[in-house]
């Protein structure tokens, strides 16, 4: 079975969700040729036409902005934590919902040292 079409998908996705946090750091021109790939789905020559640089300057450019976006979440981590603490939240309100409070607590307690031991970490 083909995978790779899965694997782009994933890819833009993850891309899009780390632009989320980190786009503020790219260039202008390197945040539209992402949008434009990740979400508008376009071709590398539907962007280039787009931007107005060639095809391989799109990949450059998206290469180049891949790598810093990825390289940012490796050294500060807020895409991973951000997630770590939605899904800690939802186990907390399941909990809290089916009226076990100890649990719901102990939870809620776990996602404070988290946040207080990560907080400390950066």
């Amino acid at each position: 079975m083909d995978t790779r079409g899965n694997d782009e998908i994933g890819r833009k996705v993850e891309l899009a969700w780390l632009a989320a946090f980190y786009g503020g750091m790219l260039t202008e021109k390197q945040r539209l040729v992402l949008q434009l790939h990740c979400e508008e789905d376009m071709s590398l020559g539907e962007i280039a036409q787009e931007a107005g640089v060639s095809r391989q300057g799109v990949h450059d450019m998206l290469s180049r902005a891949a790598g810093k976006l990825f390289d940012m979440e490796e050294k500060l981590g807020m895409a991973a934590r951000f997630t770590r603490m939605g899904e800690g939240l939802e186990k907390c309100r399941a909990a809290l919902r089916e009226k076990r409070y100890d649990e719901a607590e102990q939870l809620l307690e776990a996602l404070i040292r988290l946040d207080q031991e990560e907080s400390n970490g950066l």
